[in-house]
């Protein structure tokens, strides 16, 4: 991610001209929004266009199952045939007769589509004059804490409507990253968010509906173009665009909340390797999310929140969470590490992302290129996860955190709302680790809605050999309790306090009750920093 020159402040004129085809632009959007609406081009309709298995294929990058389909139906009228127009232009990436793209597009029109740069003229596919898509344009729905919604989505083509591998400047949709890291946002207010890296805008998107302004920066002119139009196209406003390197272009500003989809993929340096803008930051190694880590604590605003997506390298023996703690230094930290690829894995992962077809000499060739690179530093795998960072607030009283863990396995409920469950285990973690051991024995628990307990027992066994509690929610954790442990977490129905529970159990158990409770109260204070135990509505005892 080298830095590329800011923008050169323009004359009056210049202004004049600049709001002039700024508000032809809007116009041209305006239509464009209204034909797409008329089509009902959502995600529903076009599962519904082409089926199950048709889009099963298209995720997985084939594009013939759905093209059968749409050939069947390319004589039938009405509203699904608009929708099949925009279906085989925009997703397939197929050329559409002029005709056609004419009547799915009343509005706008074919010349108002050229002007955007959304369509381009295609001859010699057997259909007279035709039109093909110059831009990626998809129905995109979520969820958040806020309700359900769907946006329209522009990108530049992918491999499918090329027909080639991507060029380097290519500016990426939705992708798998995209999702997850919006669904890690906080779901809670804020004033000013920054987002770092913005792409097509998705994130700041997302951003918009929690924030009063938005500050979207990009390296790439042609990203923060197409970012705007996404905006536009949404009708979303209160988003500044900024190009720049990293925090260049907001040095000496704070935010409320930072937001980072890096391009964090580990890239070989030289050896007329690929480096494309939304994946490789132009840095060694894992040193692009370095550099956004360590570089958050200037750009946060006392009890801020930065909340990014990262790699970071296994080096010889060393821990790569290690690592990690270390660029984290003078911030609360929660790292969550998801995955960990074998450097082969990851190479192989990446040059195919690039679009170069495996078994092919160029294949190879970069495959050499990143091994040779990750043996220079001895790394051997790469790990991937979640970083959420807090600046410390300027009371000095919020208890600090600090957390790195691996969660490998699935999550629960495939990850939906987990921006929330972080926020609710961010502030349970502030009550919980503000409150001595005799405060938190006057507290009452209760156990949260999606964890169950699990008794396996050999056959015949009265006592149960493994009892495990298990997270139904949020990271889908699973705990294995002893049986003091789990009659704490069964008697926890808000009506005893904890300490009441722990000399009940002593007395039961037959123990010392200081005892057991010096075992017990770290068990419970884990439980409610994991989501797995809240303290009761009823609690009247100290915050």
């Amino acid at each position: 991610m080298t830095t590329e020159p800011g923008a050169v402040a323009p004359t009056p004129n210049d202004v004049d001209a600049d709001a002039d085809a700024d508000g032809a632009t809007r116009g041209l959007i305006a239509r464009l929004r209204d034909d797409l609406a008329a089509a009902r081009f959502t995600v529903a309709s076009l599962e519904g266009l082409w089926g199950a298995d048709a889009a099963s294929a298209l995720h997985r990058g084939e594009r013939v199952p759905a093209r059968r389909v749409l050939d069947a139906r390319r004589a039938a009228h009405g509203a699904s045939a608009d929708l099949a127009t925009l279906a085989e232009l925009f997703v397939l990436g197929l050329p559409v007769p002029a005709a056609d793209v004419a009547h799915a597009l009343p509005a706008l029109g074919i010349d108002g589509a050229v002007l955007l740069g959304l369509l381009g003229h295609d001859v010699g596919h057997g259909l007279g004059e035709s039109l093909r898509a110059m831009l990626d344009l998809r129905p995109y729905a979520f969820s958040d804490a806020l309700g359900s919604a769907e946006w329209w989505i522009l990108s530049d083509l992918g491999e499918l409507a090329l027909g080639h591998a991507l060029g380097e400047r290519h500016v990426l949709g939705v992708g798998g990253a995209s999702t997850t890291l919006s669904g890690l946002m906080l779901p809670t207010p804020a004033r000013r968010v920054l987002d770092l890296g913005t792409g097509c805008g998705i994130q700041a998107m997302h951003a918009s509906r929690l924030a009063q302004h938005v500050v979207a920066t990009d390296i790439s002119t042609r990203a923060l173009e197409i970012a705007r139009l996404n905006m536009m196209l949404n009708d979303i406003g209160g988003v500044e665009f900024r190009l720049g390197s990293l925090f260049e272009p907001v040095e000496g500003e704070r935010f409320d909340r930072i937001l980072s989809n890096p391009p964090f993929v580990i890239t070989p340096r030289g050896g007329d390797v690929p480096e494309y803008d939304y994946r490789d930051g132009g840095m060694v190694g894992d040193a692009l999310v370095e550099a956004v880590i360590r570089g958050v604590a200037d750009h946060l605003e006392p009890g801020g929140i930065a909340q990014l997506l990262g790699n970071w390298e296994y080096r010889g023996r060393r821990e790569a969470l290690d690592r990690v703690r270390a660029w984290v230094t003078g911030l609360d930290h929660w790292v969550v590490e998801r995955e960990v690829q074998h450097v082969t894995v990851y190479a192989e992962t990446w040059i195919r992302d690039g679009g170069t077809r495996h078994g092919t000499p160029e294949f190879d060739r970069l495959y050499d290129a990143w091994l040779d690179d990750f043996a220079a530093r001895g790394v051997h795998q790469v790990g991937f996860g979640y970083v959420l960072l807090r600046r410390a607030d300027d009371s000095g009283r919020r208890p600090r955190l600090a957390r790195l863990e691996r969660l490998h396995g699935p999550l629960g409920d495939n990850g939906s709302g987990l921006g929330g469950h972080l926020a609710e285990c961010l502030a349970a973690h502030d009550r919980q680790a503000s409150l001595d051991d005799a405060e938190l024995a006057s507290a009452h628990l209760v156990v949260a809605g999606d964890v169950t307990e699990e008794r396996h027992y050999w056959p015949g066994d009265e006592d149960p050999t493994a009892m495990l509690l298990r997270q139904g929610g949020g990271f889908g954790r699973a705990i294995t309790l002893d049986t003091g442990l789990a009659a704490l977490v069964g008697a926890c129905d808000g009506v005893l306090s904890v300490g009441a529970i722990v000399a009940a159990l002593a007395h039961l158990l037959e123990v010392d009750e200081s005892a057991l409770s010096a075992e017990l109260l770290p068990a419970v204070r884990t439980l409610i920093d994991d989501g797995m135990l809240h303290f009761a509505e009823s609690d009247l005892g100290p915050e």
